[in-house]
């Protein structure tokens, strides 16, 4: 069987990411601190023939026995709360964490996937975003601990794949929900629902203009899986276009929750991106990849999984 190696597997998208590839017949090892990520995520996982889970600071030297054929460096808070409360952790593993997975896969000859962001586009200045725009980053505003780490991770993988001939990928990942998201993670979504589904007031920051293009994570996935097997080694994006604003996006959650909740205006945080929305065109052609699951359906879904961890 194939082996891959997952930082950061016991988050969100590291969780599902794990999962998929034990379902395709891989070898599965499993690595994260669980600083922002949970052994919930990957208890279904725990005792199966093919997955390793390994307790590990990836800024740390890493090391694994035996073969590597894929490292996805998924290791990294994500979410402004999270990266916003670890500052120093947040730039520390998307530098010398990026540093460290990219030794060891030059090591294995392993084929490396680096987990990027829209981030790296800040506060774009065209709409939608394509891969070839550079970006509009605050590096020393509060939210550039996250942003210019991701932009020093991409550059290094690069450095890596252009030096020592490293086969490499970057996706750059647009806002994703879905199942495994934490309650108390910041996010929009799960802020949403967990205000709405106990009732209390929903919080929209600013006037709620701004708006995000959300993707169900199975398909956020399913692009990954095809990049990391495609001949693609600059960066792709990976998101769904369907855009909505962050009050309609309130609405719909309370309509979809029959709550009772109402919305509560808070201040706009600094730096947060008035619009986002990714050029999938790149996607669409090189991986024949386009996202599948209908907003209302993802969010449905969605629901679901809060309400059983709310109740």
């Amino acid at each position: 069987m194939p082996r891959v190696l997952i930082t950061g597997g016991a988050g969100f998208l590291g969780s599902h990411l794990c999962e998929t590839f034990v379902e395709q017949g891989y070898d599965v090892i499993c690595m994260d601190n669980l600083i922002t990520g949970s052994p919930d995520n990957i208890a279904h996982l725990i005792g199966h023939p093919s997955f390793q889970f390994i307790h590990h600071d990836v800024t740390n030297y890493m090391y694994v026995e035996g073969e590597l054929d894929y490292i996805l460096h998924f290791a990294s808070p994500a979410s402004p709360i999270d990266y916003l409360k670890l500052p120093i952790q947040t730039l520390k593993v998307g530098s010398l964490g990026t540093h460290k997975a990219l030794g060891l896969a030059l090591a294995k000859n392993a084929r490396f996937l680096l987990a990027s962001t829209s981030e790296v586009y800040g506060d774009p200045l065209v709409h939608p975003q394509a891969e070839d725009y550079w970006g509009n980053v605050n590096p020393i505003g509060i939210r550039g601990v996250y942003d210019e780490a991701k932009r020093f991770a991409e550059a290094i993988v690069m450095a890596y794949h252009r030096y020592h001939g490293l086969d490499c990928r970057i996706v750059r990942i647009f806002n994703t929900y879905g199942p495994r998201m934490r309650l108390d993670d910041g996010r929009a979504i799960p802020a949403f629902f967990t205000n709405a589904l106990r009732g209390e007031p929903v919080p929209v920051f600013g006037d709620g203009a701004q708006t995000r293009s959300i993707c169900y994570v199975d398909d956020l996935i399913d692009g990954i899986y095809r990049l990391l097997l495609s001949d693609e080694t600059e960066p792709v994006n990976i998101g769904n276009p369907d855009e909505i604003s962050m009050l309609e996006l309130a609405r719909e959650i309370i309509e979809l929750s029959a709550s009772s909740s109402t919305i509560v205006h808070k201040d706009l945080p600094a730096d947060d991106p008035k619009i986002r929305q990714p050029d999938i065109a790149k996607a669409q052609r090189l991986l024949n990849w386009q996202p599948q699951v209908q907003r209302r359906e993802g969010l449905r879904r969605t629901m679901e999984y809060f309400k059983q961890k709310l109740f």
